[in-house]
């Protein structure tokens, strides 16, 4: 078996960006897939500043921001800030939205669930402190 390795997340080239389909602010992205097996897939994202709304159905996403800032406002109210160093973790069922502030570059890992095991992290989740 084979590692993957990438030398520097943060100034590699990525693909050509292309129109963020739920931007509301004409966004536009680019996507370098890393890595993928099974459920799960990892690699490195880019956006231009703006405004776009995202919907976590049926996957998990854990994100580590590279360069940019963003703030993230869900659903629920609950608003976060992004900076270089920030780690967020949107479980499958979040919905909100991405305010870009200056272009935004993450990696990510998207863990893909069954709507069991969906069910099942959502109820762990209810009984931490």
């Amino acid at each position: 078996m084979t590692m993957t390795h990438l030398e520097d997340a943060v100034t590699t080239q990525l693909p050509a960006s292309t129109p963020k389909s739920t931007s509301l602010s004409d966004q536009r992205e680019a996507t370098l897939p890393v890595w993928s097996a099974g459920t799960v897939e990892t690699g490195v994202w880019e956006c231009e500043p703006g405004v776009f709304t995202t919907a976590r159905n049926g996957s998990h996403e854990i994100c580590q921001i590279l360069a940019g800032s963003a703030t993230l406002t869900g659903e629920d109210g609950q608003v976060v800030r992004l900076v270089p160093g920030s780690i967020v973790v949107l479980p499958d069922g979040w919905k909100g939205s991405w305010r870009v502030h200056e272009s935004l570059r993450k990696t990510y890992v998207i863990v893909h669930v069954s709507r069991d095991d969906a069910d099942n992290v959502r109820l762990a989740a209810k009984r931490l402190p």
